[in-house]
């Protein structure tokens, strides 16, 4: 299994419901380094997993609608308590989407695996992955 990881960082503002946040629950900010791992069985002809350039602009685009918002505020995560995890997934899916769309270059459509890290601290991060 080959696997290409880009990042990017992004900023936001938002508040968690549930006695489980304790200071959490009022609105607070966040930084993120945000990483996306992309990983396929074997590399494709030209010896590559996927363009990390396209990559990196993808990851970078959809992040661009989260970066500096309230996310309490984003429609598309109305309803959602935007943990570190539930993020997580929301990226990743996001991320899918633009495989399917060919955003991501034509090899993205031989994907085994999306992953996405967000990292609160050095020392506390999580991941979601899912199948493209």
């Amino acid at each position: 299994m080959f696997e290409v990881t880009v990042s990017d960082h992004m900023m936001v503002a938002h508040s968690l419901r549930g006695e489980v946040f304790g200071p959490a629950q009022s609105l607070h900010g966040a930084t993120y380094v945000v990483e996306a791992a992309f990983a396929r069985e074997d590399v494709d002809d030209n010896g590559i997993v996927l363009d990390i350039g396209c990559a990196t602009d993808a990851l970078h685009a959809v992040l661009a609608d989260l970066t500096y918002r309230n996310l309490d505020e984003v429609e598309s995560l109305a309803g959602l308590n935007t943990t570190t995890e539930v993020l997580c997934r929301a990226i990743a899916d996001r991320l899918a989407a633009r495989a399917h769309d060919g955003s991501l270059g034509v090899g993205a459509s031989d994907l085994s695996r999306i992953r996405v890290t967000l990292r609160e601290t050095p020392s506390a991060w999580a991941s979601y992955e899912r199948r493209p």
